[in-house]
């Protein structure tokens, strides 16, 4: 018996549709805009700063009138070029003092990545569209998937989001070193990132958009 031809891949299992501009659409009439946030270190504040920011992000909580997603990304730092650059600067340098201390450097770096799990955090808001939020009749001309009323979605969505992403916006300077919206070249390298941990971020795939399959390897069709 001639073994049958598999047609699932690993992309299919992913909700995103397409990217339009700062939108992600995704499955089923929703779609999403993301903030990403700059955040402090919060153990080097004052005692006043870290009660002023903690005052500011609970009365941005309680300010909320719509949900929101707060996601935490941690990713293990390859500080491989950084020590690399270290050594260059070593064997560079006419001072030998100079290249004595930044010598110790290097070691006390190499140590400390040994010692320690070195990692980088970023953290997002995502703010979440329905096609319900258009209302019965706009979710049901959402279904039937016509040119016209994609683009209809949209544009909906992106009214109603933009709206709720300055609300956050503003509340966000309060505590927040800096805070944007991230536009389709980010999106499309944020997603491509999480669901290829261990490779680069293919310039193909970044002027593709959804069209270029984010998931690499698996089966393709």
């Amino acid at each position: 018996m001639a073994a049958q031809k598999i047609h699932a891949t690993t992309q299919k299992f992913t909700e995103i549709v397409d990217f339009a501009d700062n939108i992600v659409v995704l499955e089923g009439g929703n779609a999403c805009m993301i903030i990403e946030i700059t955040a402090s270190n919060f153990a080097l504040l004052s005692k006043v700063e870290q009660d002023s920011r903690i005052y500011a992000y609970a009365g941005m909580l309680n300010s909320l009138s719509f949900p929101i997603q707060i996601l935490i990304r941690n990713r293990r730092m390859d500080i491989s070029s950084y020590i690399h650059e270290l050594e260059d600067a070593i064997s560079n340098t006419k001072n030998e003092q100079l290249a004595a201390y930044i010598e110790y450097y290097a070691a006390f770096v190499k140590e400390m990545v040994t010692v320690n799990v070195v990692l980088n955090k970023s953290f997002y808001i995502i703010i979440p569209f329905s096609s319900l939020e258009m209302g019965a009749t706009g979710a049901t001309q959402i279904q039937q998937k016509k040119q016209s009323q994609k683009d209809l979605f949209i544009e909906t969505a992106r009214k109603i989001l933009t709206g709720k992403a300055n609300s956050l916006l503003g509340q966000l300077q309060k505590f927040a070193s800096s805070a944007r919206i991230l536009e389709q070249e980010d999106l499309i390298k944020l997603f491509y990132e999480i669901y290829n941990k261990d490779t680069e971020v293919d310039i193909d795939q970044m002027e593709q958009g959804a069209d270029a399959p984010i998931i690499r390897g698996g089966i393709q069709q």
